[in-house]
């Protein structure tokens, strides 16, 4: 008896510390379109590290773009605002929370295209890609390369 109520003490500590890690990151909103299956698992790979998640689907992204700066060089499938910055396609999680963390004068981050490998676009291959950072004159600089594996 005393063994399960140190597991269900342990269970509860866990599942505290998991809703506080997710309680620190802003809510982020995607806009994609509804046919995109790319964009969902993409959605899902947010979701899945702490991210609270709103879906718009629209009829087209460009829109979106253009209202939150991003340049027409690096856009994506989908474009996604959080915590006062712009994430254009398949941005991994790691680099959005520093983004978050580190708060860099930039008005987001992009993945152009749709970069095999790339979080929503998980398969067989896996290509080199860049997430690129950009300010609000459209200038991008590499913000994290990512190496991938031929196979």
């Amino acid at each position: 008896m005393k063994q399960m109520t140190v597991i269900r003490s342990i269970a509860f500590m866990l599942a505290g510390a998991l809703v506080l890690a997710g309680a620190d990151l802003p809510e982020m909103k995607v806009f994609k379109t509804s046919t995109c299956g790319c964009c969902s698992k993409w959605v899902e790979h947010v979701k899945a590290s702490g991210f609270t998640v709103t879906v718009q689907d629209v009829p087209g992204t460009a829109a979106y773009r253009l209202q939150y700066g991003v340049p027409n060089n690096l856009q994506s499938c989908h474009t996604a605002v959080v915590g006062g910055y712009a994430i254009e396609g398949h941005v991994p999680v790691r680099e959005i929370k520093r983004l978050l963390k580190e708060r860099p004068k930039v008005k987001g981050l992009a993945v152009p295209g749709m970069p095999a490998g790339s979080p929503g676009m998980e398969g067989s291959r896996s290509d080199a890609y860049s997430v690129i950072a950009f300010d609000a004159a459209g200038h991008g600089s590499v913000y994290q390369k990512y190496a991938g594996s031929r196979d």
